[in-house]
Parts: structure tokens; C-alpha cells; sequence
């Protein structure tokens, strides 16, 4: 069965966007890019919800992107893509299927087949309704040795606790530590 992994940056304060969207504290670097082609790789497909799709669709296809980190970009373009939106009325990015439906029930279809993981990535609101309904299997957070105090936090609309249990760590040369 597949599972739903969701990848995010994060601050130390617990943001994974500055309080108008801004991610220019991301740190990345080489070593940064070798695991997100390695994490790519290992992926099925892509999960966003509208927000973010909008900004990877805007970014990835484009000649900069190409031009700039070419490994990734063909990647991002190349993968399979859903987006879920009550308000897009269409996806024109490569490979993307949109869905305006039920996202419990798709989720759970996508999880009963066979095959890699589906990567989940930013979409915090997408994010929180998986989290609520219990269909993320596991949490990847990247902190970044950053503190923001505000802006979008990672996991708003919070239900109830959530219990995680650490399977291991990574640390990166320019400090950021993934979790």
C-alpha cells in the first residue's frame, strides 16, 4: 500500500512560510538539492493543495528553472501531480490531475494501491485536513536555523494533539536538521 508523506521546511518557531508567503529563509544548498533529488526519486507523485500548486507551477516549468536546477525542475515537471481545489478550475501544469472532490475519499483510493509514496509538499491547509483525518504517514520537517516570529504556521486548524515518534535524523552541513 502507498502512504502519504508529507515534506515541509520549517522554522524553529514552527513556520513554513514568513507572514506573506515568503520562504527566502529556506536554506538550500548542493547537499540540500542531492536530497531532494534523492526524495524526487523515490516518489510516485506529488500532492499540493491550490496555493501551492500555483507557486511550483509558476516556478518549475519556467526557462529559470530549467536553466538554474535542471535536475529538480525536470523531476517536479516530469511527476505525476494532484492538486486539490474547490476554486481552480483548471491544471495546466504537466501531469497534474485536479480534484475538486471529497479529498478524505481520494486520499484513501490513492493509499489502497500498490506503489511508492505520494509526497505531500507545503500546502499547510491541505496538510492540517490529512493530519485531522489521520491520513499522513509520515512527517519529514526539514528546521531551518531560523527564527521568523510569524508568519504561517505548519500545523494550524489542529484538532487535537498529535503524538509523532522519531525514526531518525539528518544533519546538514549548513545547519539545517531534518527530522
Amino acid at each position: 500500500m502507498r502512504r502519504v508523506v508529507l515534506f515541509n521546511m520549517v522554522t524553529l518557531d514552527g513556520f513554513f512560510a514568513g507572514p506573506n508567503g515568503e520562504i527566502d529563509w529556506h536554506h538550500v544548498d548542493a547537499e540540500f538539492n542531492d536530497f531532494a533529488i534523492a526524495q524526487l526519486d523515490s516518489a510516485a507523485g506529488l500532492i499540493f493543495g491550490r496555493v501551492t500548486y500555483q507557486v511550483m507551477a509558476s516556478y518549475w516549468p519556467t526557462d529559470a528553472a530549467l536553466t538554474d536546477d535542471p535536475i529538480v525542475a525536470g523531476k517536479m515537471n516530469a511527476l505525476p501531480k494532484i492538486v486539490f481545489s474547490r476554486t481552480l478550475d483548471v491544471a495546466e501544469w504537466s501531469n497534474t490531475r485536479l480534484v475538486k472532490g471529497d479529498v478524505a475519499e481520494e486520499i484513501s483510493k490513492l493509499k489502497r494501491q500498490s506503489g511508492r509514496d505520494w509526497l505531500l509538499f507545503g500546502s499547510a491547509d491541505l496538510a492540517s485536513t490529512l493530519t485531522n483525518l489521520g491520513l499522513i504517514d509520515e512527517y519529514r520537517l526539514m528546521v531551518n536555523p531560523v527564527v521568523l516570529g510569524g508568519g504561517k504556521p505548519l500545523f494550524k486548524g489542529m484538532q487535537g494533539k498529535l503524538d509523532l515518534m522519531l525514526t531518525g535524523s539528518r544533519t546538514f552541513d549548513n545547519g539545517n536538521v531534518l527530522l
